[in-house]
């Protein structure tokens, strides 16, 4: 935070601002992978990292007021967050990789993050894949000596307590323990929790810097509105180009289409609301253009390196409607899911087909969705309409990806939009007496109750999908992946430790990393179980992989050692194979929880 603080006093905030958590993670984005590439395979990041780090506690000693202010506010928010973040490890009781079997995205970060640190390129990079969130992974693994899996596990965990801390700017009128439990709701509402438990950071970063973006909005309007004669600082507005700037860096060009939308619309009913005022549009665009172009400035000056990528991005395959547009998914998520209340432990579900009966899902959908009408007026009734203006947008984002794009594309921008739906919600939700009640009045009773009614069921259902999410492995190698190259047409026996397949979601970590082929995957027992009866393998397998804890003796007969990889033997089974293969075929988009060995 020390980063974003720093860059809210260059731009002239001498009081601590709650912007701080997504600006400072936007900048250290930026910075880690401007220095990731440089000699020493992501040592530069780190000292740069370090270095900075340093330079900005010197340079806000004495420039930063309320400081106490906010330790004292922001403390319980941040060890909440943590703890509710923390959940999947809890229930699981060991850290690893998040989301095993729920998606295999991670494979290719893991991977992806591994060739970074070594000074290699890889698929990701040559296609101009944003890498910003892996680049902070190499510099904490240089700086720290952690692992990949340990540096995706540790940033998914910040971005949930940053996003906690940035939810408190928009709060602060708010009593403590309301503001704590706002602060909980908008940093971690149901489908942000959802991705957070199959292990999709780069997606939460997003959210968090479009909630960011929306709240520096919001600010940046009331200064205008407070100070004499509509003009705030000259740089009022730079802090949201770093926020832009950062989601380039987490998510490429799309990113930029929440926060353009929600300019726009903003400027829209601005100029709606001093329409009858003498000469109010054009002070407002000239206020517009005051603020604009040192932004512009700034946002061009940190992206200019990321343009080319950026362009190259444009081939990838989510973008292709009539490409692999599922995913992980079973089909169109319910843009419902946004409101915050779904009772289900996996996001991809339907009303109805979990534990919980789809009238209980519908229920919950009402009470946000009435909520969410009362906070629209609410709002634009205080002539406050940046929140809104955020949510319009990224409503009109989902629109135009289920029109135009993928389910899988669609579901995320449906997460885009949990965060501000939260805020809209949560902030007039949680004022019990607000101007106009009597206390006691039916009204002052009645907010209260569905406040608590709101609360708890959204509450709920982030942590029902929190202690839902299925750890993996705590260690990572790229040795396996290296191995499909050498697999490509033939089909593969796996004989893991049993423990590695029962207690550490072993069986889809394989999948992940062997996808594209024809695998098998079974314990490493003794006796050999009926599969293989004959001391053989099974009809059509060529190659079969072990792990060199095991020993270096053949698990069959009638195998030769091709090499070592890692903490894996491969054998290979020379001479003509008999018969078609039963193992199943691990397709590149690998399957979900629900199919059988990972196939």
């Amino acid at each position: 935070m020390a980063f974003g603080q720093a860059a809210l006093a260059l731009c002239g905030r001498r009081e601590w601002s709650w912007l701080s958590p997504a600006v400072g993670l936007a900048l250290l984005t930026a910075l880690c992978w401007a220095t990731v590439r440089l000699p020493g395979d992501g040592v530069a990041s780190a000292i740069a990292m370090l270095v900075v780090t340093l330079g900005c506690a010197l340079f806000l000693r004495g420039r930063v007021e309320g400081l106490g202010e906010a330790v004292r506010v922001g403390a319980p928010v941040a060890l909440l967050a943590l703890a509710a973040a923390s959940l999947p490890f809890i229930v699981e009781g060991r850290f690893g990789i998040l989301g095993t079997s729920f998606n295999p995205d991670m494979s290719q970060h893991l991977l992806a993050a591994d060739r970074l640190a070594h000074g290699e390129g890889g698929q990701l990079l040559s296609q101009g894949y944003p890498l910003g969130p892996h680049a902070i992974v190499v510099a904490l693994g240089k700086g720290l000596g952690v692992g990949p899996v340990q540096g995706f596990g540790g940033l998914t965990l910040a971005v949930a307590v940053l996003a906690s801390l940035t939810a408190l700017g928009a709060l602060a009128e708010l009593p403590g323990g309301r503001r704590t439990l706002g602060a909980l709701l908008v940093g971690l509402p149901y489908l942000v929790a959802s991705y957070l438990a199959q292990g999709a950071f780069k997606e939460t970063m997003q959210a968090l810097f479009v909630l960011g973006f929306a709240i520096g909005l919001w600010e940046l309007s009331r200064r205008r509105a407070a100070v004499d004669g509509g003009n705030p600082g000259a740089l009022g507005a730079v802090p949201l180009a770093v926020l832009a700037a950062g989601s380039v860096f987490a998510y490429s060009f799309p990113g930029l289409v929440w926060l353009l939308g929600a300019v726009a619309i903003w400027a829209a009913l601005e100029m709606l609301r001093v329409r009858g005022t003498p000469g109010g549009a054009a002070a407002l665009v000239r206020m517009g253009w005051r603020l604009g172009w040192p932004a512009l400035v700034v946002f061009a000056v940190l992206t200019a390196p990321e343009l080319g990528r950026m362009l190259d991005f444009r081939e990838f395959e989510t973008f292709d409607p009539g490409g692999p547009g599922l995913g992980n998914l079973f089909g169109q998520i319910s843009p419902a899911e946004a409101l915050g209340i779904w009772p289900s432990g996996d996001f991809r579900l339907s009303p109805g087909d979990g534990a919980v009966p789809a009238v209980g899902f519908y229920a919950g959908v009402a009470l946000a969705l009435a909520l969410l009408a009362y906070g629209v007026a609410w709002w634009l009734r205080r002539g406050e309409a940046a929140i809104p203006a955020a949510l319009a947008a990224a409503g009109g984002v989902y629109v135009a990806a289920r029109a135009g794009g993928t389910p899988y594309t669609a579901a995320k921008a449906v997460e885009m939009a949990a965060p501000l739906a939260a805020l809209v919600i949560v902030r007039p939700m949680l004022s019990f007496e607000p101007a106009g009640l009597r206390p006691g009045s039916l009204a002052a009773v009645v907010k209260p109750a569905l406040a608590a009614a709101f609360a708890a069921g959204a509450a709920g259902c982030s942590l029902l999908a929190l202690g839902n999410a299925p750890v993996g492995p705590a260690g990572y190698s790229p040795a396996l992946t290296g191995l499909r190259p050498e697999l490509a047409g033939s089909s593969t026996l796996v004989l893991a430790p049993s423990d590695f397949l029962a207690d550490e979601h072993g069986t889809p970590y394989i999948a992940w990393e062997l996808r594209g082929g024809r695998v098998c995957i079974e314990p490493a027992v003794t006796p050999a179980p009926p599969s293989r009866p004959n001391s053989s393998p099974p009809q059509g397998v060529r190659f079969v992989i072990t792990w060199a804890g095991s020993g270096p003796q053949p698990p069959f007969s009638d195998l030769q050692l091709q090499r070592r990889a890692g903490s894996y033997l491969l054998w290979r089974r020379p001479g003509p194979l008999r018969g078609p293969s039963a193992c199943p075929l691990i397709a590149v988009r690998v399957a979900r929880q629900g199919e059988k060995q990972g196939g």
